[in-house]
């Protein structure tokens, strides 16, 4: 007994390590796409149920498409209203991994471990990280397999057999999945199990469909807890996501009978009807919500209120209608420039705000702005290939090149403020405390770094000669202020007034601030050669 207690939990804590390494590795791996996604996803909520359903098969995780999804929201980049859709469809997606465990594929996880490795191993580049990918998508299904062995003696426990194939309570199963789900948030794990089960002949339909209602109930802890440290919008997209699993269990135990002879007809297999049960739970609910999500969403906000400042991702100004009039094509570009030095001195502010007092989900709006700025740029850079094609005069030319430049430079910006929080971060976990001496100093230099930036957006609306003197002057008094600064640190690095550990941090903060202040010297100066035609 001892022994099969202990192969359950080495089962369990391999489908865990599987699943949160495989999303991890998916995350990296389909960055680009999932910002496909996220674009595809807000044009209309059944497309944003396609978006959802599809990162989460890459994911084998709806926990992680929702904890995503609401860290999207919350950065602003995702309206509230455009992120049911992708709750929707992460919530089917997530029922294929059960369905993966009917087909047996548990079977052949050993194949799929060994694979792994050997691609590990022996391959380079993309065939190390498909033979990754492949070595936790085996873990998942090997931990699983050990789960089936260690039930298999049950088989032999007529106290065990007796109660889980009599009928019992409803609301007992109910609480189990409930109550199991929220311990390990992944719905996949307590409905994989029940499938285990069904196979060996170990649970009958009438108790495992409770309990699948419960699971899918619990799987919304991980967005109640990942809603404490988000804004209103993050709380409302849980709190939604709350309200679709409550809805859909109450009508599923209040038809609980009728269902559960569906399930019946449908096939003969236990271990099926149970997937059947799990997808057919999601599918009704993203089939009945997605139809009212408009009412849906203002009845939630009406719960919950409060403003949210949406960021868009997507150009706003850039009309190809324009590319055939060079002058009026670059006055939207210059529009939309303006839209990424805003964004930039943004991300900027909120950076420095995290050494001062760090937040998770300030640093993860940081993260998540910088796909805004990434895409921002590319879109400026493809609408400026477009106005080339066409016949420029010299100034036209110019402020093309100059343009290009600006977007880059903004970019380049906003890497490094995602360099500045990831230091924050560093600061944080390593407890690697300023000096009041150092905290003053950064205070001082970010914010001449931050004027800096907004003149710099200041001259990209307008050239003015006075306002691009200074901020060369300004970017003196900065390279003056670090030089004195990093002498002045080192300083008291040496007489041990500094942790060791805030040493390279501070070094590396001041190096990051430099580089964006150069990056508003390079368009005051571009700017001071621009001329209109």
């Amino acid at each position: 007994m001892v022994y099969h207690i202990f192969l359950f939990l080495a089962g369990l804590a391999l489908f865990l390590l599987g699943m949160l390494k495989l999303s991890e590795q998916m995350q990296r791996v389909f960055s680009s796409r999932i910002r496909e996604y996220i674009r595809f996803s807000v044009r209309k909520p059944f497309y944003g149920l396609i978006a959802g359903l599809v990162t989460t098969i890459f994911f084998q995780s709806s926990s992680a498409t929702t904890l995503l999804t609401m860290g999207l929201v919350s950065a602003g980049l995702v309206s509230f209203y455009h992120s049911l859709g992708i709750i929707l469809g992460a919530d089917i997606g997530t029922t294929l991994t059960v369905q993966l465990v009917v087909w047996k594929v548990t079977d052949i996880a050993p194949l799929f471990l060994f694979g792994g490795i050997v691609l590990y191993f022996l391959g380079r580049d993309r065939l190390k990280i498909i033979g990754e990918a492949l070595l936790y998508f085996g873990t998942i299904f090997y931990g699983l397999s050990l789960i089936g062995d260690a039930a298999a003696p049950l088989k032999e426990s007529p106290a065990f057999t007796h109660y889980f194939l009599s009928t019992q309570n409803p609301l007992t199963g109910l609480l189990i999945g409930l109550i199991f789900t929220s311990i390990v948030q992944a719905s996949a794990i307590p409905i994989s199990m029940l499938v285990m089960l069904g196979m060996q002949g170990l649970i009958s339909l009438d108790n495992a469909v409770p309990i699948v209602i419960g699971a899918n109930m619990g799987t919304t802890a991980t967005a109640i807890i990942g809603s404490v440290a988000s804004d209103v919008n993050g709380r409302r997209t849980a709190l939604a996501h709350l309200v679709f699993k409550c809805a859909g269990a109450i009508v599923c135990m209040a038809l609980l009978h009728p269902l559960t002879a569906l399930l019946k007809t449908v096939s003969s297999s236990i271990a099926q009807q149970v997937a059947l049960c799990h997808f057919l739970f999601n599918f009704v609910i993203a089939g009945v919500f997605i139809f009212i999500l408009t009412p849906f969403s203002n009845a939630i906000r009406r719960i919950l209120p409060g403003e949210h400042t949406i960021v868009p991702m997507w150009p706003e100004y850039l009309d190809t209608r324009y590319l055939v009039d060079p002058r009026e094509a670059l006055s939207c570009v210059r529009n939309e420039l303006k839209r990424q030095i805003a964004l930039a001195q943004r991300m900027l502010l909120e950076s420095l705000e995290l050494f001062i007092s760090y937040s998770r989900n300030k640093r993860q709006n940081v993260m998540y702005m910088e796909l805004v700025m990434d895409n921002l740029q590319a879109e400026i850079t493809t609408y400026l290939w477009g106005i080339s094609c066409g016949a420029l005069s010299q100034p036209l030319t110019k402020k093309l090149f100059a343009f290009s430049s600006f977007a880059y430079d903004i970019e380049r910006m906003g890497d490094r403020s995602v360099n500045l929080g990831e230091l924050a971060e560093q600061k944080f976990k390593r407890r690697a405390h300023f000096t009041p001496a150092a905290n003053e100093e950064l205070r001082d230099i970010g914010t001449l770094v931050l004027h800096n930036l907004s003149d710099a957006s200041r001259l990209i609306e307008k050239n003015d000669i006075a306002l691009v003197r200074i901020v060369i002057e300004r970017e003196r008094r900065i390279d003056v202020k670090i030089k004195k600064a990093t002498g002045d640190h080192l300083e008291r690095f040496y007489k041990k007034l500094c942790l060791a550990e805030a040493g390279p941090i501070y070094v590396d903060v001041l190096v990051n601030l430099e580089h964006i202040s150069n990056h508003c010297l390079v368009i005051a100066k571009l700017t001071n050669e621009l001329e209109e035609e």
